[in-house]
């Protein structure tokens, strides 16, 4: 008789101890949903749990405590990230109409002065349009990288890169470029913001016009996928790597401000694609690529 009670009382804390497991793995598994939703809904609700285990409720405790922490922090850097974009805004408006007022005076000086002061004029201007061009470069970044809501469409990559490969066609013919293009036959199709689109190929094709050795290789696969290629003697693997950062130029002494391929990489991220850079044997080679999300 006596194995049959001890039978029992095993049998009896197997029973609890899996009864325990069970409520402990409920616990876990309801915090793990409560963490997951405040992290998605950003709501400042406590996660309650129903389990009375000690280091459970100390569990569901402390990670109230480190998504307060991890929201206010949030908190603080968007107002200082929004602070600071509506600033470049601001400060980019404000340049433009003293600008276009400079530029309107010097035109009307050209017309009276003679020819050394006509060379010194042309000078001011050079600067005055690259001060233009930085402004207008500002004022376009702080819209790329803040939250003006997309237009997606159902777009073809092969209509609007033709779109832009002919916008930018005799930029890249002044510069001695002739393009060399493959784009494919039959439509390549993906949901995509066309003005965003516009400005990514217009600012990579406005850098090839910059920084091109004399060449340029555009192509379009069929799975989408778009590279621009062209020669960069000058170019190192270092350098490559810092293409995409703000107000980085590889030639300080063009008019250029570094933002275009920051822009470019900006859009690309927010619409939900991939852009990389990289430079073998003196030749560098932008890809762009979007999922098929139609």
């Amino acid at each position: 008789m006596f194995p049959w009670i001890l039978c029992g009382i095993l049998l009896l804390l197997n029973l609890l101890l899996l009864g325990w497991i069970y409520s402990l793995h409920s616990g876990i598994e309801n915090i793990c949903a409560q963490f997951d939703r405040r992290l998605r809904e950003d709501t400042n609700n406590l996660i309650y749990v129903s389990s009375g285990d000690p280091h459970v409720r100390r569990l569901a405790a402390q990670l109230c405590m480190q998504l307060d922490i991890l929201r206010r922090q949030r908190l603080l850097y968007e107002n200082g990230d929004r602070e600071l974009k509506e600033s470049i805004t601001n400060i980019s408006h404000d340049l433009r109409t003293p600008l276009t007022a400079i530029s309107g005076y010097l035109e009307l000086l050209e017309r009276e002065y003679s020819a050394n002061c006509r060379r010194y004029l042309a000078q001011i201007r050079n600067r005055t349009e690259a001060m233009k061009d930085l402004t207008d470069q500002l004022f376009d970044y702080s819209l790329a990288v803040s939250v003006p809501r997309l237009q997606p469409a159902v777009l073809s990559l092969n209509g609007v890169l033709e779109e832009c490969l002919a916008a930018c066609y005799s930029r890249l013919t002044d510069a001695g470029i002739m393009p060399q293009i493959q784009i494919p036959p039959t439509p390549v199709h993906r949901t995509l913001d066309k003005v965003s689109l516009e400005r990514i190929f217009n600012n990579i094709l406005s850098n090839a016009a910059k920084y091109s050795a004399g060449d340029l290789e555009v192509n379009l696969d069929a799975d989408g996928r778009i590279t621009f290629s062209n020669s960069a003697p000058e170019l190192t693997p270092v350098m490559t790597e810092r293409l995409f950062d703000r107000f980085y130029t590889v030639e300080t002494a063009r008019r250029s401000t570094g933002l275009g391929l920051s822009i470019a990489k900006a859009l690309t991220e927010r619409m939900g694609g991939t852009i990389t850079a990289i430079c073998q044997n003196g030749r560098l080679t932008i890809s762009l690529w979007f999922s098929n999300n139609e």
